[in-house]
């Protein structure tokens, strides 16, 4: 398998993984890579640093090539969602029109969270508590957010109290 950093047209970076460069080339050509962010699959391999083998492991390096020229201001900032390769990859594939319409609902998801996070509450580890008081009107009705159990979210539901999980935001691991 050989690892590549990608970027699409938006700017969003991401890891892709192949067999080798000619199946890279193969699926771009065909379309079947997408950004997991935004669904373009007009995409490119990124500038990328050699990879530095240790004195008692020895490496091969392979730096993809890449028509793209260096930018004066330093490397383009990583996308949203390209912070570690097991949470973004490049879909290839007959999945590829599936993952770029999955992408664009998680993209939405994200942006709604912000909204909640913003106009809502956080009421931490008292969800469950505080979603029942505002449900029997034991306390005023308002948007709240915070952390609750699987076992606590199914309880609400079983009492018709409706509970979403919100989707983990980029900036929630800086």
């Amino acid at each position: 398998m050989i690892h590549f950093d990608l970027r699409c047209e938006g700017g969003h970076r991401f890891d892709g993984w192949f067999r080798s460069g000619a199946d890279f080339e193969r699926q771009i050509t065909l379309g079947l890579v997408a950004c997991p962010t935004c669904a373009s699959v007009k995409v490119e391999k990124a500038l990328m640093r050699p990879a530095v083998a240790l004195k008692s492991a020895p490496a091969p390096v392979e730096t993809p090539q890449t028509s793209e020229p260096t930018s004066p201001a330093g490397p383009l900032p990583a996308g949203p969602v390209a912070a570690k390769p097991q949470e973004a990859h490049a879909v290839a594939g007959p999945e590829a029109p599936a993952a770029a319409a999955m992408a664009k609902l998680y993209q939405a998801l994200q942006a709604h969270a912000r909204v909640v996070r913003e106009k809502a509450e956080n009421v931490g580890p008292r969800f469950a508590e505080e979603a029942r008081r505002i449900h029997y009107d034991e306390a005023e009705k308002r948007g709240i957010y915070g952390e609750a159990t699987r076992q606590e979210v199914e309880a609400l539901h079983e009492e018709g109290i409706v509970a979403v999980p919100l989707p983990p935001l980029p900036e929630d691991h800086n």
